[in-house]
Order: C-alpha cells, then structure tokens, then sequence
C-alpha cells in the first residue's frame, strides 16, 4: 500500500489530510453561486472541489407513485418523487467546464462523481485528475469497471457496504486496471449522528483491504472527522454551504464556510499530533525539566546538623535530587553549612 497523488498533491499518513469540499447540489440551481462556492472553499483552504455528475433518467425512472416516492419519516426528503429530487440536486453538465477551470484557477483540484458510463466519459473529455463514487452506487459494478479503465484513482464511498460488497467493489476495480484506490467511510443517513458513525473501522478497512482509507462525513460539525483523522484518515470529504438558511438538497447538513476554514485547520493539527509513539523528553520539552521538583534546603543549616521535615523540602526547580529520595535523607547528617534554598545534592554528605 504506497502513497497516492491526484493531480499535485501527495495522499497518505506522511501528508496533510485532503479535504474535499462536495458542492453537491448546494448551488441552488444558480451557476453564480455555483462560482461563489467555489470561491468559498478555496478561501476556507479546501484542497478539492468536487460535483456530481448526473442524468435523472440514468438513474432513475420518471414514476410519480409506489416506490418512487420518499416515504422514510426521519428523510430531509419526504414526501419528495425520486426523479424531481434528483433533477433539483443535478449540476447541469453544461456548467461543469466553468466550474472546474474557476477550481483549477484557484488551485483546487476540481473531480466529480458520475452516475453513469456517459458522465465517466464526459468527465475524461474535461480531463479529471480522479473519480468519486458515491455509496449508493458502490455495488454498480459495471458503473466501476467503467471508471476503473480509465486508469485513475477512485475515491470510493462504502455506506451501507458489507465486507463482501466491498471486497467485490475493490476487486473489480483492481482487476480492471485501478490500483489507486480510497475507500472512505461514511453512513448513509443525511444528517448522520456521531453515534451511528463507528470510525472505529476506519483502520480495520485499512488493513483488511490495503489501501488508504479516509472519511465522507455527513455529520454536523468537524468533531468526527478530527477524531478520523487520528484513527488513520487520510481523505476527509465535507458537502458545504455558502448559508445553511439559504436551504438547497444538501444544507441541512453542509458545513458553512468558516466551519470549512475550522476543518481544514483542525484536521491537520490532528495529523500534526499524531507523530510516533515516544516516551520521555521531546528535544522541545528538554528545556522544561529543570522546573520539576527536586529536592531543598529550607532553612540556613550548620555542620552536621541532620535533615527534618522543616528543612527538607520537594519544591521546584528541579536543580537537586529527584524527590525519591526524600524519606531516605531525613534524618541524615549534612557535612557543611547550607543557605536556605541550596539545591540537594550527594556532596553534602559524608
């Protein structure tokens, strides 16, 4: 399992985690807020933009009753038809194009996730660095081996995945000639709760199937992606906003901007402190040894006076013997007179 690199940037547990902002359908139907969102997420210093390129008629059918409709009680979607749902979260593939090269111009790195075998090729006529899958199409095998001929990384998504849906997954796309591959954690439930979110198989996935692994987080805040990132997260993608209150598909659980900015730093003081297991003084700490305790002369002593509890005492700094020596000295004879706050030391005994 080496590193991976999408366009210019180094992915791994040696590098900063990757941070992709997922507009999604966020832009409200509007390609200037589109391009303000843009704008955004490079300024909250994402290092990743990323779509969705989709056909209502791919993939779904355009039915107005039974199965089609969103029943789920808990769903931000209730009530709504499948095929209107995705039509409102649809990037018009026209504006693809303009999108990206503002991406690009801004020094994002500008993919998408296509929902069919027609997006896979528009997208390598705009030339992605990279392919997303989303986790409702982790077992869309032929939708994998498609993307996997390209020879790109994939960044795959694996909400509601089994072992054996996702060895499948991963198997076809190796044997289809991808090797760069991400699997990203994520729970299916728009917004998820931390506690249905089980980050805890974020290095289980990483060993059981040898690639980098990372997360696709819907819940709200940046606490479960910090914590993913110390449990070996690599890639941590976000759906973000302009403005919660501006509503949109995807809103109710996108981060704002300045929740973004909070991410990006977060995440990488995560990774920062994650450094090698060590014990005793860092070369920085080194510094701070002298003002633990040690052991003192309370009091002026004469000759041959012996040490008590009025002048013996464990103070800082920590210039004299360590305070485990405390019981064995009290009571022993000092062979020279001693200024209140002389630091004990071996010397000062016969």
């Amino acid at each position: 399992m080496g590193e991976i690199k999408i366009a210019n940037r180094n992915i791994g547990k040696n590098y900063k985690p990757f941070i992709i902002a997922e507009m999604s359908g966020n832009h409200n139907q509007s390609l200037d807020r589109a391009l303000e969102l843009v704008e955004a997420a490079a300024r909250a210093g994402a290092h990743a933009l990323k779509l969705q390129t989709a056909n209502p008629d791919t993939i779904t059918l355009d039915v107005r009753d039974g199965n089609f409709i969103i029943t789920d009680e808990d769903s931000l979607w209730k009530g709504n038809n499948l095929y209107d749902l995705y039509k409102q979260a649809n990037t018009p593939w026209e504006w693809h194009k303009p999108i990206f090269e503002k991406a690009r111009a801004l020094g994002l790195i500008a993919f998408s996730t296509p929902f069919d075998e027609a997006a896979v090729d528009f997208l390598e006529e705009l030339d992605v660095p990279c392919y997303k899958v989303a986790s409702f199409e982790c077992t869309h095998l032929p939708l994998i081996k498609k993307i996997a001929k390209t020879g790109k990384p994939m960044i795959i998504s694996t909400g509601m995945a089994t072992v054996a849906e996702i060895d499948e997954t991963v198997r076809t796309a190796r044997e289809n000639g991808c090797q760069d591959i991400i699997l990203l954690k994520c729970t299916s439930t728009y917004p998820a709760s931390p506690e249905n979110t089980n980050i805890l198989t974020i290095p289980h996935m990483r060993d059981l199937f040898k690639c980098e692994v990372g997360l696709s987080d819907h819940t709200m805040g940046v606490g479960v992606a910090v914590a993913s990132v110390a449990l070996g997260a690599t890639v941590i993608e976000k759906h973000f906003t302009l403005r919660r209150a501006d509503g949109g598909v995807d809103s109710a659980f996108s981060l704002e901007p300045e929740e973004l900015k909070s991410l990006v730093i977060e995440t990488e003081r995560a990774w920062q402190a994650l450094g090698k297991v060590i014990y005793g003084p860092t070369e920085k700490e080194k510094s701070s040894i002298k003002y633990r305790r040690s052991l003192y002369v309370a009091k002026d002593m004469k000759a041959g006076e012996r040490f008590t509890e009025e002048n013996l005492k464990v103070v800082r700094p920590g210039y004299g013997l360590p305070p485990k020596y405390y019981e064995l000295l009290l009571g022993k004879k000092v062979n020279k007179a001693l200024k209140k706050g002389t630091p004990v030391t071996w010397e000062i005994f016969d």
